[in-house]
């Protein structure tokens, strides 16, 4: 027979503490100003949680449909209390409030955010897979990660986010652009991990 405990004044007084989740996201842009809608995204954000760090600005090649031009990247980590399937559709509606439109795929963007990490979990669900399926191949996407949250360990793959970014093939141009191109200052805050 299992004993039930319970501790009293929680039953009087039930309080529901939502939990913050700490989710690895990256943005994408490379429609119009790729800078502004990139900051415009990440403004918008502080509606979902906080932003607690962003890297700086890459400038980085077009993978897989390369006849667009190039974009603007960043990575940051947002505290969340909306689970998966909330966070993403708040993402796919923040993008489309800022003008994105699926008309080709992998074509150019005006903003586009992606789930890459949510805390350590590993999600399987119908239009949502996270860690993001792509993650490890990316270096637009790792090289920003990297600057973050280096020492992240990928859920399924066990691997740090550097040795994921270490591991990858040279080929995929991505440039850090500097502070002073930027105006950030959020880019110096403290690691993520």
């Amino acid at each position: 027979m299992r004993s039930i405990f319970f501790w009293p004044s929680a039953v009087r007084n039930p309080t529901l503490v939502p939990v913050r989740k700490r989710v690895y996201l990256s943005l994408g842009s490379n429609v119009g100003d790729r800078r502004r809608n990139l900051e415009t995204a990440i403004a918008a954000l502080a509606a979902l949680g906080s932003v607690v760090v962003q890297s700086a600005f890459y400038e980085t090649e077009p993978v897989e449909f390369t006849a667009q031009p190039w974009f603007l990247n960043c990575a940051l980590v947002l505290e969340t209390t909306k689970m998966p399937r909330q966070l993403l559709q708040a993402l796919l509606d923040l993008e489309r409030k800022m003008g994105r439109r699926r008309t080709l795929q992998k074509g150019p963007r005006t903003i586009d955010i992606d789930i890459l990490l949510f805390g350590n979990s590993i999600v399987e669900a119908d239009g949502l897979t996270i860690p993001h399926p792509a993650l490890h191949q990316r270096r637009f996407v790792l090289e920003p990660l990297a600057e973050i949250a280096p020492g992240l360990l990928h859920p399924v793959l066990k691997k740090t986010v550097r040795e994921l970014r270490d591991a990858l093939p040279s080929g995929q141009v991505v440039r850090k652009l500097g502070q002073e191109k930027m105006g950030q200052k959020s880019a110096r805050k403290k690691r993520a991990v």
